[in-house]
């Protein structure tokens, strides 16, 4: 597991209910590590529709899954 994948994982396992990709951006998260970890299933991503400044906007919500809790605590010990 880089460092990266493992950043992206901490962060996603300190909310409960993940992450939107717009918020990963802005972290410094780029989208082709997001897919890795979707395709690797350490992750799951999916569409929701939220408001901003009442306009309807498409995000993705990014959360991590058990397999990826369980890669991020071996990589811990």
């Amino acid at each position: 597991m880089t460092d990266d994948e493992r950043r992206l994982l901490k962060m996603l396992a300190e909310s409960a209910d993940g992450s939107t990709d717009a918020l990963l951006v802005a972290r410094g998260i780029d989208f082709d590590l997001m897919l890795r970890l979707v395709r690797e299933r350490l992750a799951t991503a999916t569409p929701e529709r939220t408001f901003v400044a009442g306009k309807p906007v498409e995000v993705t919500r990014v959360m991590i899954t058990d397999t990826g809790r369980r890669a991020l605590a071996e990589q811990a010990g």
